[in-house]
Formats: C-alpha cells, structure tokens, sequence
C-alpha cells in the first residue's frame, strides 16, 4: 500500500494562501450578488431564541400504510361589506352631465339626484398662440405722422417660435419623465405635427442659455448652506475623441438638505477638480462616503467631514457570504441605530431636540460598536469581504459617528443618493450626453427639477412660469425665481 506523502509549507505562504483564498471566495460572492442578489439592504434579525424559523419543523416519524381520517371544524367567514370607493380629488374641474329620465309626466316633483362621478382623461392639446398688435396712424401739429404700436412681450426664445409652455413640457417630458426628444417627435406627430429634433435641440440650447443666470443663483444659494451632502455619479457622453464609444463623464451632486436645494454639476473625470472649484470658500459641514477625493478636504480649517452609515452598513452587507455571525452582529447594531432616527422622524423632533435623542440612546450604542470593531478586526483576516468591512468603518469612525453632534444632520447620504436617481433612469431612456456641452446643460435642468421635487412643487407650471418672466427679472432678484415650498 502506497503512502501518502506530506507535503509542509512555510507559515508565511500558508498565510497568504488563505488570504488569496478569502479574496477569491470574497469575489465570486459578490459576482454571485450583482447576478442573482437582492437589492435590498434592509437587516432582518433572526436571533430572537422565542422566535423560530419557518422551516424548523420537528421530525416526525411517519407509520407506513396507515390510514386515517381526519376532520376540522371552518368558521364561515361573514359576509364582506363592499368596499368603499375613494373620493376623487375635489381639486379637478367637473364637467357635469345631466341625463334625465324619459317620459316624465308634466308636474313630476324632482326629490333628490344620483351622482357619478369617474376620473376621465384628455389628452394635452397644442395651441397657437396668436399676438396681435394693432398698429395706429397718428397725425401731429407738425404735419408729422408717426406709428403706435404695443412692444412685443418678452419671449422666452426672440423671434423664435416656441412658446413657455411647449419648452416646459419638453424640458419637464424629458428630465422628469424621462422620454428622450425623438420620443417627444413621434408623440407630436400623433397630433398632425411635425417638428425635426434638431429643433427640439436647438430649443434646448437655447432655452439653457436663457437659465444659465437662475443656476448661478442656485449655485450661490447653495454654498451658503454651512452642511452639504456630496455625491458623484457617471454619465456616458459621445465625444470626437471616442468615434464609436462614448467618454465616462460625471455629475457631480451638492445637496443642501436643511435649505431643499441640490446642485447638479458635469465634470469630465471622477477627479478632485470638480469639488475643488464648486466648493472653493465653502465653510462648513460636509458629508460623502468614503471616496478618497473628498480625504483632503479634512486638512482645511473651514470644512468639516461627516460620513454615511449607509455605506458602512452596506459594507457588512456585503460581507454576510463571508462571516454571517460577525456580519449580523454589526447589522444588528446599525438597526438600532437607524430606529432611532426613525421614531425621531415619527415625532416630528426639533434639531435640538434630536441631538439630545441621539446623545442619549445613540452614543452608548456607538461606543460599544467601536469597541467591537477594534477587538474583532484582529481576528479576522484583513483580506476577507468582513475584514475589509471593519477596516472601511473604523477608518471613517470620527466623520461616521459626527452626525450625533447636531440635530441637523442626517445619519447617511441617501437624500443626495435619491436626486441622483433621475440621472439613473435617464441613462436607461437616453443613453447618453451627445456632447460635453449637452451634459452640462443636462445637469442645469437636473438641478432646477430636482429643486422643484424636494419643494413638492410641481415642475410643469414652475418652469413654464420662470421661462415667461425670466427675462425682465432683475439680476440680483433672481434667487427669488428658485423653486421653493
């Protein structure tokens, strides 16, 4: 019988073997995660010991070639009330249709009516609108003749051809419901009207030429703000460099949470030029995840970096494939956190008093998360999904856990992570910016809607009223046109 042969290893190379092998497993689980994974991060604890599982049902052995009969009694279910229809809003014109009775003898007495009423539709209808200004002859003393004529209202587009109204729709059907022009093309020729989408385009152009000044006013309003949230996400953008492919663009987003005010804007790379020249002079508070551009920011006096615990969470998330026992422990942790701040939302807290909430309840529960953290990072290897986990966490500990020091500041980034959605979706429609030009126009539109969603103010007759009037706006009451609750 042949012997086996044993094969030894230094410990070193047996060490990082297993640190390659963690890494691999780590990756494969994370391909298997973006492929067949939930989105979800939401944390479910099942550590309750009164609380079983689904499945855990007891082993019972079953005799063979038994019969028995079995019988239950049912409680027949009462009789369902019909369910009550809601109230259309009162809000909505009513067209009233009156349908009377055939045959009604004469001197009937009327007691009473049945009403109806049903939620119809009709589709936007395009209109010319006609100015007519008449023109008059008037004869002076100096046998002199001269022409009165009203002044032409201020246009949105001089001597073109497109009234505020169309260019809202167009701007609102695009960046808010996300149909791209050739889309908006055919839906217009349904209605017997032919517009090329190099109009639309030169439309577009024009009407972000003519908003250019309301963004300026936006971008001041907003670093006024002493606490903003950072984010970036990319945006492919045909090129004449790339014939045939596109160039990674991104949109950088600044949100103002306490104001309602987000900026949207276009940089060519991921690099630190962008911050740098949008937040040169900001003082304040501001709040990213944990990319290495916003690091340097940390070194300048005026600025102060809070992080996002939804980044830390999702990190551990993550990482439940790798350690689930450590994994749900720290989940376990974020969850409470996070209902914290939610029965603060569900009371209506003021800022002072949410500081004082989270001095109470929270700060215990972060100080024995960090003890955690620092004694368990050891025992785990440092190249595993739940290594690199804590390693992210505990380096971003001091901006993670700043949040508690003010009631104005949010827990995490989500709200700036929601503005950015329409860009996501809008990606999905239009697939990309013709031009980098384009893209900043886009990104000005972004900023201007994206306000108007926060603000709950409705974005059609916003921008179709900004457009009318902003050119004889003043320039130094512009911020005044912002959407606003």
């Amino acid at each position: 019988m042949a012997s086996k042969e044993m094969i030894t290893i230094p410990k070193v190379e047996y060490e990082a073997l297993k640190s390659e092998s963690e890494y691999l497993k780590h990756q494969l689980a994370e391909l298997k995660r973006l492929i067949f994974g939930s989105k979800r991060e939401r944390f479910i604890s099942n550590t309750d010991p009164q609380q079983g599982s689904l499945f855990d049902l007891p082993d019972v052995e079953q005799p063979e070639g038994r019969e028995e009969e079995i019988t239950y009694k049912r409680k027949k279910p009462e009789n369902k009330k019909q369910p009550l229809r809601t109230e259309l809003p009162a809000h909505l014109p009513r067209k009233v249709e009156v349908i009377e009775p055939d045959n009604i003898p004469e001197g009937a007495k009327k007691i009473g009516e049945a009403v109806t009423e049903l939620l119809d539709y009709e589709p936007a209808r395009l209109h010319v609108r006609r100015i007519e200004r008449p023109k008059y002859l008037i004869e002076s003393t100096d046998e002199q003749t001269n022409i009165a004529i009203a002044e032409l209202p201020s246009l949105p587009i001089p001597k073109g051809n497109a009234g505020a109204g169309l260019l809202a729709h167009i701007l609102v059907s695009k960046f808010v419901d996300h149909l791209p022009f050739y889309r908006q093309v055919q839906i217009f020729k349904r209605d017997q009207l032919t517009i090329a989408e190099s109009t639309i385009n030169g439309w577009f152009s024009a009407t972000c030429k003519l908003l250019e000044p309301l963004y300026g006013a936006l971008k001041n309003k907003i670093l006024t703000s002493d606490y903003l949230m950072a984010d970036e996400t990319p945006l492919p953008v045909q090129t004449k460099d790339k014939p045939g492919a596109t160039h990674k663009g991104y949109d950088w987003v600044y949100y103002a949470p306490v104001e309602g005010l987000v900026l949207f804007d276009y940089r060519k790379t991921r690099g630190s030029e962008g911050p740098d020249e949008i937040l040169k002079g900001f003082s304040g508070f501001l709040q990213s995840d944990g990319y290495i551009v916003y690091n340097h920011f940390e070194k300048q006096p005026n600025i102060t970096l809070l992080a996002c615990m939804a980044h830390a969470r999702r990190e551990f998330d993550k990482a439940k494939d790798n350690d689930l026992a450590r994994a749900e422990i720290a989940l376990g942790q974020f969850q409470k956190l996070y209902a914290i701040e939610r029965d603060a939302r569900e009371q209506g807290l003021a800022p002072e008093a949410i500081k004082v909430l989270r001095q109470k309840k929270s700060l215990p529960i972060l100080t024995e998360m960090e003890a955690w953290l620092k004694d368990e990072i050891y025992q785990v290897p440092p190249q595993g999904r739940i290594g690199k986990a804590m390693a992210y966490t505990l380096r971003l500990w001091p901006r993670l856990i700043r949040y508690i020091d003010d009631g104005r500041f949010q827990i995490d980034n989500n709200l700036v992570e929601n503005s950015i959605r329409p860009v996501a979706l809008g990606r999905k429609n239009y697939l990309f910016a013709g031009s980098h030009d384009a893209a900043q126009n886009a990104a000005m539109i972004y900023s201007l809607l994206a306000t108007c969603k926060i603000n709950d103010v409705e974005p059609f007759a916003w921008m179709r009223n900004v457009l009318a009037k902003i050119s004889d706006h003043p320039a130094n009451q512009l911020h005044k046109l912002l959407p606003r609750q």
